[in-house]
């Protein structure tokens, strides 16, 4: 469904008395907010309860992966995870609106003591389908080439295993026809593909049986359509990013306030993709492990109003270091009702 196809509104959660075009959670207080949202110190399945069935136009998050090693923000065992992810997965899928998505980023990771893999996030994924109720749009890749050599053990002392430089992001969505266009998301053509717009192609079969037709090679106004591996750095086709970034303002902030970096950051790029593909300028974007809060803080820059839960306190302020412009003080926000 593009969007001009969306011609009906969708309900939405009830703005603020102030006239600022941001949501209101009611029997929730924000931590901090901005013009066009807030970000909640809470439990997200508890702040998802308050927020209105059908209101939210996309859910674009990074939950704690199941890792072997734990990491100090909490993260699930694997044989344990799929059922602790289901309570909010439940929620967002009724939060989300009909032609809504979730966008899911999560790394896999390897069994304990084993050089094989764990299943956990397919079985995520399956029961996300089977169980709950969402459809796989299509699955995506982030390619992050800044990801340690690890386990150590398989990759860098016996040397029977690669490297990963990839994690899943799953695109999944209440209908089969979400709201998306990939107008929003063109990449600049690549020097080949403007050669070969001058050049012309002939008229030819692939061994695959593919029919190469002339118009093949005809650009088009806006750009080229982008492959589902996003990367950043590479201009022509892709999006190539790590998230390993040290001089950042969010970065350089939190180590001249003393206050502890976010260690599993995903970069801004992500869900500036997503955000860009399947929402609208004023849509409603929900990231319920908001973290370092990057979607809230891409969210605003693109014009779209955003709520983010946190339940670290620590990492929720060091977040507001993502706003450039000043936060709204405590008073300015609305209490609970």
């Amino acid at each position: 469904m593009s969007r001009a196809d969306s011609a009906v509104r969708q309900p939405s959660i009830p703005f603020g008395h102030d006239g600022r075009s941001k949501p209101l959670i009611p029997g929730f207080a924000p931590y901090y907010g901005t013009v066009l949202g807030d970000a909640y110190l809470a439990d997200s399945c508890r702040v998802m309860s308050g927020i209105p069935d059908g209101t939210v136009n996309a859910v674009v998050t990074s939950p704690p992966y199941a890792l072997h090693f734990k990491k100090e923000y909490g993260n699930a065992d694997k044989q344990d995870y799929v059922g602790w992810f289901l309570p909010f997965a439940k929620q967002i899928f009724r939060v989300l609106t009909d032609d809504g998505s979730l966008v899911l980023n999560i790394g896999g990771s390897y069994n304990p003591g084993l050089p094989t893999r764990s299943l956990y996030h397919f079985k995520l994924l399956v029961a996300l389908v089977e169980e709950v109720g969402f459809h796989l749009a299509q699955e995506c890749f982030w390619y992050n080439p800044a990801k340690m050599p690890m386990p150590a053990e398989w990759v860098t002392v016996r040397r029977i295993r690669v490297k990963d430089a990839v994690e899943y992001v799953w695109w999944l969505s209440k209908t089969p026809w979400p709201k998306a266009n990939n107008r929003g998301v063109l990449r600049p053509y690549s020097k080949d593909m403007e050669r070969l717009n001058q050049k012309g192609l002939q008229k030819t079969t692939r061994p695959s049986g593919h029919n190469i037709k002339p118009s093949f090679s005809k650009v088009s106004p806006g750009g080229s359509i982008p492959p589902n591996l996003i990367e950043d750095e590479t201009p022509d086709d892709l999006l190539r990013f790590g998230n390993n970034s040290a001089n950042d303002v969010y970065t350089e902030r939190c180590k001249a306030a003393g206050i502890k970096i976010h260690p599993a950051r995903f970069p801004a790029a992500l869900p500036e993709f997503f955000i860009k593909l399947i929402t609208d300028n004023d849509d409603l974007v929900l990231d319920p492990f908001a973290g370092s809060n990057t979607s809230g803080a891409v969210a605003e820059r693109l014009g779209r109003r955003w709520i983010a839960v946190e339940r670290e306190e620590e990492y929720l302020r060091a977040s507001q270091f993502r706003f450039e412009e000043p936060l709204l003080p405590p008073s300015a926000l609305t209490s609970p009702q």
